[in-house]
């Protein structure tokens, strides 16, 4: 069992899931309801900040960004549809499952996304089978690339920098939480973050369930 390894601390949107509402998920949405791409961007932009970090609830942003005038859909074929762009990435999900089990890790999500989008992944994907607790944006009103919001994770998480390993898919979250002492993988593909794993002293197995 390694010792040296404590706590995985992880991105939800393209590490254990697709992302939840990017601008390819915007641009469905756009070219699906025949909305006005450009200026349903705009109000994103000056929007999703906020929302992300739970000062403005879904009914507010969609008020803000798509019902800001009368349209032939409801808002609830809308968030539906929204949901709907959340698709489990299952080799990750069970790699993640099985390195919980094998080293009894503390699993600790570190990400940015709005509530209710949040809630949507964390219950349909059953995340909460596995992670311990989540560092959500939503939930504690901070953002990457603000680093307070690693630093409340570590106060939360309770455990040396140098026991955790960070999985994350943007560049520069990495770095920030390197810059931190939390080693970090930047996550491309499941080959690549496996190998990474086992650098570390993690090493999986072909053996990983991939049920979500």
């Amino acid at each position: 069992m390694n010792k040296d390894i404590t706590a995985l601390f992880l991105d939800i949107g393209g590490v254990l899931l697709t992302n939840g509402w990017d601008h390819l998920a915007r641009k469905r949405a756009a070219t699906n309801f025949k909305l006005e791409w450009a200026e349903m961007e705009d109000r994103h932009g000056l929007n999703f900040a906020t929302y992300e970090e739970g000062k403005l609830s879904l009914e507010d942003y969609l008020s803000r960004t798509v019902f800001y005038e009368e349209r032939p859909f409801t808002r609830e074929q809308f968030r539906e549809f929204m949901f709907a762009q959340s698709h489990a990435l299952p080799e990750m999900i069970g790699l993640v499952r099985k390195l919980k089990a094998r080293y009894g890790l503390k699993i600790v999500v570190v990400s940015n996304e709005a509530r209710e989008l949040n809630e949507h992944r964390i219950h349909q994907f059953k995340l909460n089978s596995f992670v311990d607790f989540f560092v959500s944006s939503c939930f504690v009103h901070l953002r990457k690339p603000d680093t307070d919001i690693f630093r409340l994770a570590l106060d939360l998480a309770q455990v040396p920098t140098g026991q955790i390993i960070y999985i994350e898919n943007t560049l520069m979250f990495a770095e920030i939480a390197e810059g931190l002492g939390i080693r970090s993988i930047l996550h491309t593909d499941y080959p690549s973050t496996c190998a990474q794993l086992a650098a570390f002293g993690l090493p999986y197995d072909e053996g990983v369930s991939h049920e979500t």
